[in-house]
């Protein structure tokens, strides 16, 4: 089992605790965290675009001229793909983006994308982060203790006093172990975890995605 050293809000070392081997220490693959990243953007697209075929455009009931003998091209209706306000051929239609990707493939590009932070000396554990007055100068003191630049923070749960201090601080993501998602470990370069976070995570990725 990998150890790390846990510090308190002012990056003072406190301790040392135990992460489980079984995820944090996963060799990592990146055509599967590939996957299940284009999965999670791909199932926020919202695909309601569309053009108007000739099943949608209104008027063109009638037709415009005689068939023969006005000079003109042989027309059947004011709205042809081919006119000016009229439908078009082979538009885009609202539809659906996302694909399914299993769910123990999805456990397991979690477990790679915390490994990745682990190996890349890119994760901290804090024992506790408290923010009693909420507010943002007060949370900016912490971040900066701590060397955050572009971090998520995973805490147990997120009080409203910590969420309204860190929301207007660009570059902090605050989320639980619950709501992790591999594209937010990966699109930020620091993974801070709350110590009583640590077993939900454990709980919820140990002995899966096998």
């Amino acid at each position: 089992m990998p150890t790390i050293k846990v510090y308190d809000q002012e990056k003072k070392e406190v301790g040392t605790v135990e992460l489980s081997a079984d995820v944090f220490g996963v060799d990592v693959r990146p055509e599967i965290l590939n996957l299940v990243v284009r999965a999670q953007q791909a199932a926020k697209r919202a695909g309601t675009h569309m053009a108007k075929t000739r099943a949608f455009v209104s008027g063109g009931g009638v037709k415009p001229w005689k068939q023969k003998g006005s000079g003109r091209a042989r027309a059947g209706s004011r709205r042809s793909p081919i006119w000016r306000g009229g439908a078009v051929i082979f538009g885009p239609q609202p539809r659906d983006y996302g694909f399914k990707v299993n769910a123990k493939v999805r456990a397991l590009a979690m477990r790679m994308a915390l490994s990745s932070r682990l190996a890349g000396e890119n994760l901290l554990v804090v024992n506790a982060i408290s923010v009693p007055d909420g507010k943002t100068k007060s949370f900016a003191k912490i971040a900066k203790d701590l060397g955050l630049d572009k971090a998520l923070l995973v805490c147990q749960s997120v009080s409203d006093t910590l969420d309204r201090s860190a929301r207007n601080l660009p570059g902090i993501t605050i989320t639980t172990p619950s709501n992790l998602s591999v594209y937010e470990i990966l699109n930020n370069k620091q993974l801070v975890l709350v110590q009583d976070a640590i077993s939900d995570v454990h709980a919820r990725f140990e002995n899966k995605g096998e």
